[in-house]
């Protein structure tokens, strides 16, 4: 057990500091966010109107409704981010130093899943922090209750830029998984809009968005902000993790070759 909570303790403090040293990343990811909630949001207000759907007991302003959605795009757009530094670190070769442990392949890839998702929801706080001095207040309990359906909703992601690093050869391939994975699933989601009103313009949209795993995590993050919870989303937010792990688990297999491959 020792070993295990030392390797943690290593590999979380490592993201820390690669974190700390890289502080332009903070900031960028807190500026993409902030520009759907201050421009686009104003553009789309009148727009997209609103009916009462929950969580929410009354009429809200489209800022209200986009935040947890944009605390989802923080926890994606890191997720692919941890997914770009897992490419790094196999092709400079510290990858294969930290699967050669001797451990298990599975605890090593969890701690420094683990690692990225503390720094995407510290992120997120500060994010919901400026949302709140805009006028974009959820209740005290909320913020609270929040912190487990981030952490879930962060750990989803992060398995599958987990997964999808483990296919990705070159740091160059890196833009065309943005384009192909990251922004249709944070569009066809129910980040930006309901599903309802997804519906409006084409069933088959609907139904793609629902059963988009990113939806999920953004409804499990928007219930908890109103402490509320919604077993249907966790379900389907835990089944999206293990899918994704089993993934990067068999990626990162040594038998595979692209660990020794690359790393």
């Amino acid at each position: 057990m020792t070993a295990y909570l030392t390797a943690l303790r290593a590999i979380v403090l490592r993201e820390a500091l690669r974190f700390v040293h890289q502080r332009e990343r903070f900031v960028a990811a807190l500026v993409r966010p902030l520009v759907w909630l201050l421009v686009f949001a104003a553009g789309f207000r009148a727009a997209l109107g609103l009916s009462i759907i929950p969580p929410y007991q009354t009429y809200i302003t489209y800022e209200t409704y986009i935040v947890p959605g944009l605390c989802g795009m923080i926890l994606l757009f890191n997720g692919m981010q941890s997914s770009l530094s897992l490419v790094y670190d196999r092709e400079t070769g510290s990858m294969r130093l930290l699967l050669t442990a001797p451990l298990p392949r599975g605890w090593l890839l969890f701690c420094k899943l683990l690692g990225s998702t503390m720094i995407s929801v510290l992120q997120v706080y500060t994010f919901l922090i400026i949302a709140g001095l805009f006028g974009i207040q959820m209740d005290p309990l909320g913020y609270l209750a929040a912190l487990p359906a981030l952490l879930i909703s962060g750990l989803m992601l992060g398995t599958l830029g987990l997964a999808l690093s483990s296919f990705i050869k070159q740091l160059e391939n890196f833009a065309g998984v943005m384009n192909f994975v990251i922004f249709p699933m944070f569009f066809l989601s129910s980040a930006l809009y309901p599903l309802w009103k997804m519906a409006e313009s084409s069933s088959t949209l609907r139904d793609i968005c629902a059963v988009n795993p990113f939806t999920h995590a953004v409804e499990l993050i928007r219930f908890a902000l109103y402490g509320q919870f919604n077993g249907w989303a966790l379900l389907w937010t835990l089944l999206a993790t293990v899918v994704f792990m089993a993934l990067a688990l068999w990626g990162y297999d040594p038998a595979r070759g692209l660990v020794n491959r690359k790393g």
